[in-house]
């Protein structure tokens, strides 16, 4: 996959692409429908499949107080959307110019000048220009007297356990993380909640109750909810190391503020691998993989009592996670 940073590079896309455009925050389930559409449209047409995304999310540029949390850093981001098959990735940083135009001169004077896509893949909540005043009719009836055709993808669905069916979107999921509902979430991934950051050094609390943990620094995505949850650990020597491992680590995690030992800690995002002696983490980077909750985060009577549930948290996890293999 060829990453394309600037407006100029722009040149570098073969005409008549086939181009799909969004944040792609998550690069779930229904981003992943609607690249799969512009995939086979792509092989068919015997042409290059080009994905435009932005960074950071256009609404963190227009109303940085309304900005939402993210899923997926760019590193991250990157690596999934070249899992998806996609040929050219187009990445707009500096686009207060572009987010400013009407939807007639998005079309006109950037994408059919710059870009030149013969086909347009589309969700049907589709919106672009100024104020999002263009929605998927608005490029339709563009499409047809420019020369450039326009498939729409109608939004997937999907069927929780609980019987309830709703729209995938990054929205959604970012209500499911934010309320622990991390199984839920990594149903409409297609994979398990991935957090990344950089090991930082803790008070060692865990290694003193007989549970060694990594400590990550205050990552820039969402945090699942406070609670203690079973998934993998990744460990890697950078950011892009642990977005493009698949060393996955049977962990335990914990998030919270550790108030069995007072009311004044900040929050700890925490590690416990299982079973693997791990050696020397400084100066690495951790990914965590959510796969499902064990327990909401409490107060214990005193810090025996915590080792004890904590045992009892890990073998839930094993129990967890052998289902995953």
């Amino acid at each position: 996959m060829k990453v394309l940073k600037t407006v100029s590079e722009l040149g570098q896309l073969p005409d008549g692409c086939v181009l799909t455009i969004g944040n792609f925050d998550g690069v779930h389930t229904g981003h992943q429908q609607n690249i799969k559409v512009a995939r086979d449209i792509a092989t068919l047409e015997h042409t290059s499949l080009a994905v435009m995304t932005f960074e950071p999310h256009p609404v963190a540029i227009l109303h940085p107080e309304k900005a939402p949390g993210v899923l997926t850093p760019l590193p991250l981001k990157i690596r999934l959307l070249e899992d998806c098959g996609v040929d050219y990735l187009i990445i707009l940083r500096d686009t207060t110019s572009l987010l400013r135009l009407l939807p007639t001169d998005f079309v006109d004077k950037f994408l059919l000048k710059d870009v030149r896509p013969k086909v347009l893949v589309e969700g049907d909540d589709f919106n672009f220009g100024a104020n999002r005043a263009g929605n998927i009719d608005t490029l339709k009836q563009m499409a047809e007297p420019d020369g450039f055709s326009v498939v729409v993808v109608p939004s997937k669905l999907v069927k929780l356990h609980t019987g309830q069916s709703l729209r995938v979107s990054s929205t959604t999921i970012r209500y499911m993380l934010q309320s622990g509902h991390v199984a839920d979430a990594a149903f409409l991934f297609g994979r398990p909640y991935r957090l990344i950051g950089k090991i930082t050094s803790g008070r060692g609390k865990g290694r003193q109750l007989g549970f060694p943990t990594l400590n990550m620094q205050m990552p820039s995505q969402i945090i699942p909810q406070e609670g203690v949850y079973a998934g993998f650990g990744l460990i890697g020597d950078s950011e892009e190391d642990v977005c493009c491992s698949d060393n996955r680590l049977p962990s335990v995690f914990s998030i919270g503020h550790a108030i069995t030992f007072g009311d004044q800690h900040s929050q700890l995002i925490e590690a416990h691998v299982l079973d693997t002696n791990l050696g020397d983490t400084s100066g690495k980077w951790l990914a965590m993989d959510f796969v499902d909750s064990i327990r909401h985060q409490r107060r214990f009577e005193s810090p025996e009592v915590l080792a004890a549930q904590i045992a009892r948290d890990c073998d839930s996890a094993k129990q967890i996670l052998a289902k995953q293999n």
